[in-house]
């Protein structure tokens, strides 16, 4: 055994730990499709207290009534109280693990410094979900007092008061509650600063509701007039932004279905006339035409485990950027939402970089390499691939995504700069993210995981099994377990594209439109809940 395989057998040990582990920690991590749905229900109750006016648009108030349904208040008290249960519920799983985990901590070395990390994590983990179940209650109360449960509204802000009564009554949830339990009792009950913690702790529609709930008991009509009518324009906004989220993938949903439907059927009625040279039907095309192969797998073991693996998740995040950050005195849990956007684009960038600079000289010794590699034509139909391959993507990771989610229930993580992107408010971060999801992301994964890996497993593998592992291995790259069943989806449809357009273009195209639409229906949910 030669030292080359030597350390690369060392860095694959490592690299499968630290994917396993991160595996494992996004495990009983939320996921975003959960904040995703709460979002959404902020918007469409904005959306219900669009009034109009006479000289609004038919289609517009049309379009509301169609979104926003029958009974939207019972919509929202319904996701809200799935929400605070699976929260609950992880809340209490999380507690119960580190009771069991401590004492077997303790028991096996008396140095406190050794379990500092896991209570650390474990510590971090419940307050986060803490929070987040007194934000729930706090915007479960106010649903229930609007539905005219007010009694029960009171019982729920009274028993987040009561899970810290031990505690100081200057936590912000807390007090929030007991103003809004004020302003909903019969007598009211004002506190003196009511309406800076309403600011404060509540936003979008909640906000209104408990503002104008206030502004009737201290009789301030003015404010209240002003209230209503700030509102009314964020109530329409609320509809064309839902029009938007709503109407456009539901279209490019229906589209991709009849498209999915056409060509299965082409296939079905076409199989027998499988023409490897490129001119047979369109499924046909090219389907079992492999690349030629002049490397073993040991380069492709080495691009993948030192040029991917090794460069992002060890190099970067624990040698060069903490070096970099310290010469230069910054702390990223200091970053605001555009430094973030920055720090990200930038992380990625060097991420790319040392990937694509370990895949060409590995490559180097076999160049001038044969036909068909890393193909990139500005001719043909490559743009129609793309598009086509979008379309065909929806349905079948929409299906998947939704099966999936049944068995996850709201848990096993998601990509980390979702939520930065769902609660920022800042377009130039929003430019950057696109940047770094909709530009780098589609040109480096693509080279990497269709460009290099795909064709190089033909050599030991059919190409629908080179497809499938190397959809595997792109959606374990994202680090989030609940993750892997949608992204191996994704990832068979880019590789399908891939090997029957025959130009990287295409897939890039792809991955670009699948990320753009994410990234804007995040901005549009996340600004307009606001």
């Amino acid at each position: 055994m030669t030292l080359k395989r030597v350390i690369l057998g060392i860095l694959t040990a490592i690299a499968i730990a630290l994917v396993g582990l991160s595996l494992l920690a996004s495990w009983n991590q939320p996921q975003i499709q959960s904040r995703l749905e709460l979002y959404q229900t902020n918007l469409l109750l904005h959306a219900s207290e669009w009034q109009g006016e006479n000289n609004q648009s038919a289609n517009l108030s049309s379009a509301r009534n169609n979104i926003v349904g029958a009974d939207p208040l019972n919509t929202a008290l319904t996701q809200y109280q799935e929400a605070r249960d699976s929260t609950r519920k992880t809340l209490e799983t999380t507690q119960a693990q580190v009771k069991q985990i401590q004492p077997a901590i303790a028991s096996k070395s008396e140095d406190n410094t050794l379990n500092f990390a896991p209570n650390k994590a474990a510590s971090e983990s419940i307050n986060q979900q803490s929070v987040l179940l007194n934000e729930l209650d706090l915007r479960f109360g106010i649903l229930q007092a609007s539905s005219g449960k007010t009694e029960a509204a009171i019982q729920t802000w009274t028993n987040l008061v009561e899970r810290y009564k031990t505690k100081s009554d200057d936590d912000s949830s807390v007090v929030t509650a007991q103003v809004l339990t004020g302003i909903w009792s019969n007598p009211a009950q004002l506190l003196p600063d009511a309406e800076p913690r309403i600011q404060k702790s509540l936003d979008g529609w909640f906000r209104y509701r408990a503002l104008a709930q206030l502004y009737k008991l201290q009789e301030r009509s003015q404010e209240l007039v002003a209230l209503q009518a700030a509102e009314q324009v964020m109530a329409q906004q609320a509809v064309e932004k839902l029009a938007i989220i709503v109407g456009v993938p539901a279209i490019a949903l229906f589209m991709g279905t009849v498209l999915l439907v056409g060509l299965t059927v082409q296939w079905l009625l076409q199989r027998q006339q499988l023409d490897t040279a490129g001119s047979g039907p369109l499924l046909a095309r090219n389907a079992s035409l492999t690349w030629d192969v002049p490397w073993d797998g040991e380069i492709v073991w080495q691009v993948l485990v030192v040029g991917f693996f090794f460069v992002g998740q060890i190099l970067i995040p624990y040698l060069l950027l903490p070096v970099s950050l310290a010469v230069l005195k910054l702390n990223p849990a200091t970053f605001d939402p555009r430094d973030k956007a920055f720090y990200i684009f930038a992380t990625y960038l060097l991420l790319s970089a040392g990937g694509l600079s370990v895949l060409y000289f590995s490559v180097k010794s076999f160049l001038p390499l044969p036909e068909g590699w890393f193909r990139v034509n500005l001719r043909g139909n490559w743009f129609l691939w793309g598009f086509g391959g979008y379309f065909v993507a929806l349905p079948l990771v929409v299906l998947v995504s939704l099966i999936n989610q049944q068995f996850w229930q709201g848990q096993g993580g998601s990509n980390p700069i979702l939520p930065i992107v769902l609660e920022g408010r800042d377009n130039v971060a929003l430019a950057v993210f696109f940047g770094t999801a909709a530009i780098a992301a589609p040109v480096f994964e693509e080279i990497v995981f269709r460009g290099f890996l795909l064709p190089s497993l033909t050599r030991y593998l059919p190409v629908w099994g080179a497809i499938t592992a190397s959809a595997f291995l792109f959606a374990v790259a994202h680090l989030s377990v609940s993750e892997i069943l949608p992204l191996a989806t994704l990832g068979a449809v880019l590789g399908f594209v891939y090997t029957r357009s025959r130009n990287l273009l295409a897939p890039m195209l792809l991955h670009s439109l699948w990320n753009s639409g994410t990234l804007l229906s995040l901005f549009l949910l996340g600004g307009g809940a606001s």
